[in-house]
């Protein structure tokens, strides 16, 4: 049997926006609208995006995303034009600067709603 993640919900304060972001600073295809939900269709999994007002609020998520070399270098250049704040760490204390863990590159931003959104080169480990 294989098993692989199909999608999973993001809650946002707003879909279409922060599916565009997301899509957006990724380089990837447009957000498509599938029934309540606003779709970044990523690899083989799509993120679909969800309007949540709740009082309470939402709980923020992280989540990370393989790319290439030459992908990271285009997303960091997205991400530097945005202006957008970056760390080299998910605590965000080495603002401004990326990571070389497991001898690849990575980066952490945040996104609309507060989600820390992560890019690496090598997956954590090393390539096995």
């Amino acid at each position: 049997m294989t098993v692989t993640l199909n999608h999973t919900i993001v809650n946002a304060t707003d879909k279409h926006a922060s599916a565009a972001f997301l899509a957006d600073v990724l380089g990837l295809a447009p957000p498509v609208s599938y029934g309540p939900f606003v779709v970044v269709q990523v690899g083989d999994t799509s993120l679909d995006f969800a309007d949540d007002h709740a009082p309470e609020g939402f709980q923020r998520q992280h989540y990370a995303f393989l790319v290439s070399e030459e992908e990271f270098d285009a997303i960091w250049a997205r991400i530097r034009a945005r202006g957008l704040t970056f760390w080299a760490d998910p605590y965000h204390h080495r603002e401004g600067s990326i990571n070389r863990n497991d001898g690849g590159r990575g980066l952490y931003w945040k996104d609309p709603n507060g989600h820390n959104l992560e890019i690496i080169t090598v997956p954590y480990g090393g390539w096995r």
